[in-house]
């Protein structure tokens, strides 16, 4: 398997504080790794050194083959970065922006003119190209980011907290623009405070704390590894909540939660097959369920599992 992104034993103090203390993260070539942490966990620092703004004081990282520190301009060349906040001037027109982007790396006029309006195309955003950037809605704002990180041709983009502020409706357009940016072959890391953000992107998932990883794998796989499944019930009628209960402790030996305000019944179990025996108990009483699940824990409650911590919140940007 290749890598994009390798990196080992990473430490950066700042003074007294360890912001990253013996690091170690591996992206594949093409897939997409998001890293999750509270505030202040060394996210943003990891970041940092593998985009060449800072240069740890132990350890080693390569980005596209290249040494982060002996290469580089080689590893500038070859990523792409977007902070949380839009780095496009807002009185530039879409095509200016991009146009402006391409001179600077070098693009001919003709050139960088091309690759703003096959980028502007690829984000949808052709019809707004002539626009001031302030005349856009939030979600085409990010898209216009991403195309400017894009401007480059880079083989790994960084995002640190890509949707930040975002409706939900903008949220899942950007979404949409990173899976198709996977799809054309772009390694990502993916910064976020969205867990929602990192189920639904990351191939792979290294939460970080306290400067540590303290765990990596897929989504899935951290779900599994950091708590069995539960059944949930929801009975029709209130009234039948306790008969749930009962039959709930009986197939587990185990009192199930109940959520009061909901009318939801949780148990751990550690047999999927309990299911379909709940389902043959609650038939033989009469009783009838809204909702019945069988389900892996959230990927809030692994990270609360993990770092003993809620959701991590905003982060300082990259940018």
């Amino acid at each position: 398997m290749s890598y994009a992104i390798e990196a080992e034993g990473l430490v950066k103090r700042f003074g007294s504080t360890l912001a990253l203390d013996g690091v170690d993260l591996a992206v594949p070539t093409g897939k997409i790794l998001g890293v999750l942490g509270p505030n202040g966990a060394g996210k943003t620092t990891a970041v940092r050194v593998l985009a060449t703004l800072l240069r740890a004081d132990e350890g080693w990282a390569r980005v596209g083959g290249y040494d982060v520190v002996k290469d580089a301009t080689a590893v500038r060349g070859v990523i792409g970065l977007t902070g949380q906040y839009a780095s496009i001037d807002e009185d530039l027109s879409g095509t200016e922006n991009l146009v402006l982007i391409g001179k600077l790396l070098g693009l001919s006029k003709a050139a960088a003119k091309a690759r703003a309006a096959e980028l502007l195309a690829k984000f949808e955003l052709s019809d707004a190209a002539s626009r001031s950037i302030k005349t856009y809605s939030g979600g085409m704002r990010r898209r216009a980011d991403l195309a400017a990180s894009l401007v480059g041709r880079p083989d790994v983009l960084y995002l640190d907290e890509p949707t930040t502020g975002l409706d939900p409706h903008s949220r899942n357009e950007v979404w949409g623009t990173v899976r198709a940016l996977v799809d054309d072959g772009v390694t990502v890391l993916l910064t976020t405070q969205y867990l929602e953000e990192a189920d639904q992107l990351a191939d792979l998932i290294t939460v970080i704390d306290h400067g540590k990883v303290i765990a990596t794998g897929t989504p899935h796989e951290l779900k599994r590894r950091t708590g069995g499944q539960s059944l949930q019930v929801r009975p029709t009628l209130a009234v039948d909540v306790p008969a749930v209960a009962g039959i709930l402790r009986d197939l587990t030996d185990t009192e199930p939660l109940v959520d009061a305000d909901n009318g939801v019944l949780s148990v751990p179990v550690d047999n999927p097959l309990l299911l379909s025996t709940l389902v043959r108990r609650l038939d033989e009483v009469g009783i009838t369920a809204d909702e019945l699940a069988l389900r892996l824990p959230s990927l809030d409650e692994v990270f609360l599992t993990l770092t003993g911590h809620t959701a991590p919140v905003h982060e300082g940007s990259l940018a």
